[in-house]
């Protein structure tokens, strides 16, 4: 039997944009239903068949569904929904690719579906309502539909198309939408009367949105929503890398009406800030991306517990000290500690209290040494210190130790002792010895301080 692929999982979801993103989408479609209901409260008061305010031309009938429509399938998809009303958004959808689909094919070919409306200039105003919508908003409805429909799939070729279609539909949709803004701000001009309903145009793009939105819970731009570091990168480039084209054109435009500079200097100019920008990013990439592996790095070499090296970070950073000092001739010590009893206080307090001592072991080590010396934790209860000390620096060392243990062990309430059994072993420039060796002697001394300290007891 063949075992299936296991699913690509590229990081857990951020449970708090996903909600922040449900909020969006609610904001959306109650957007599209404001656009819907002035646009057609606006039929009724505006004898022009124009907005009363900005002059525009009012959404059609056509339009007015669509969107109704494409609200409304949206409103009844999300999945924590029953079937029934899945089934009935998915009708819904599909009303609106048909009805968009025929406004498009008779555009493109006058090929007539039977939805056609008398039109004419000095018609009434009932009649202007059902003027045709565009071919380009009827397309953007169209491919709407069709991608709601795809996304319902749950197969990996349905998430891929869907995928591709969401593609398309931004395509559109923000081509329409940029395109109305850019024509509102008149830096090519007096606005030009397209035809194309602005309300149609915004209704389309909240729609985009809101598809876009419920497409991070599966397919490519689930990479977005993520608690990944490549999801917060994303999410961190993706306003600069959506909103840069627009500004480089915008700037273009403005030079070119600008007329003060030559056309040579002005594609340079915008290609040097152009040119900045991109160094920019890859600089600020390279930076995340540096700092990421430090990160994950310094995880994979630190005991979680106490923040010291584990074994194989010790290993490795002593190592590297040892042939340090070997190269300026100086001498290089190890030391062992081992936490006594650790076990004993384990199985009469619980494991809370013994890795409280184990903290506190840290601790003591961490104010002992310096932040140039190795510390590590090499064992459960064995900690390892490495670093260029002297014979009698290294004693001294291992006194102080002792010394601030006995300190603690005299604080009230204190209900249990902290004891170390220390050994030590150090390397001279006249008998090296790999790091390997300074550690087994060090161990050595180390169990031998312990054994002594049992005779003693006993």
């Amino acid at each position: 039997m063949a075992k299936a692929k296991p699913t690509l999982v590229v990081s857990e979801f951020d449970n708090g944009l996903v909600n922040r993103l449900s909020v969006l989408e609610r904001a959306c479609l109650a957007g599209v239903f404001v656009i819907a209901g002035l646009n057609l409260a606006a039929w009724v008061i505006a004898p022009e068949g124009r907005m009363p305010v900005n002059g525009w031309p009012l959404m059609g009938a056509e339009g007015e569904a669509a969107a109704l429509l494409g609200a409304l399938s949206l409103d009844f998809l999300p999945s924590e929904r029953n079937t029934w009303m899945r089934r009935f958004g998915m009708l819904l959808a599909a009303l609106v690719m048909v009805l968009s689909a025929a406004v498009v094919a008779e555009h493109l070919f006058s090929v007539s579906f039977g939805f056609d409306f008398p039109v004419r200039i000095d018609a009434p105003v009932e009649l202007r309502f059902m003027t045709r919508a565009t071919l380009q908003i009827a397309a953007g409805f169209a491919l709407f539909g069709i991608t709601v429909l795809f996304s319902q799939g749950r197969g990996r070729a349905a998430v891929f198309i869907s995928d591709l279609l969401a593609c398309g539909l931004f395509l559109v949709a923000g081509t329409l939408a940029s395109g109305q803004i850019i024509d509102s701000m008149k830096i090519f001009g007096e606005p030009r009367d397209s035809g194309i309903s602005a309300q149609a145009t915004a209704c389309l793009f909240l729609l985009t949105i809101t598809v876009l939105a419920r497409k991070t819970r599966s397919g490519i731009l689930s990479i977005f929503a993520g608690r990944g570091a490549g999801s917060k990168l994303a999410r961190v480039l993706l306003p600069i890398l959506v909103l840069l084209p627009y500004v480089r054109e915008l700037m273009r435009a403005h030079l070119i009406n600008w007329r003060r500079m030559p056309p040579p200097y002005t594609t340079a100019l915008l290609a040097t800030v152009a040119l900045i920008v991109s160094m920019t990013l890859v600089i600020y990439l390279a930076w995340r991306i540096n700092s990421m592996e430090v990160e994950i790095h310094a995880l994979s070499l630190r005991d979680e517990l106490t923040g010291l090296y584990n074994l194989r970070g010790f290993r490795l950073l002593a190592d590297q000290a040892l042939r340090m000092a070997h190269r300026s001739g100086g001498h290089f010590s190890v030391l062992f500690v081992d936490l006594d009893d650790l076990k004993r206080t384990n199985d009469m307090l619980g494991h809370q209290a013994g890795s409280e001592c184990l903290v506190e072991t840290a601790d003591i080590l961490k104010s002992t040494f310096r932040e140039s010396d190795v510390m590590g934790r090499v064992g459960g209860d064995e900690f390892a210190v490495a670093g260029e000390f002297s014979p009698d620096a290294i004693r001294l060392a291992a006194q102080r130790l002792e010394e601030l243990a006995a300190q603690r062990n005299t604080a009230e309430g204190r209900e249990v002792a902290l004891g170390f059994s220390i050994g030590h072993a150090t390397a001279t420039a006249r008998q090296w010895e790999p790091l390997d060796s300074l550690l087994a002697k060090a161990d050595q001394a180390m169990y031998q301080e312990k054994r002594r300290k049992k005779v003693f007891v006993g």
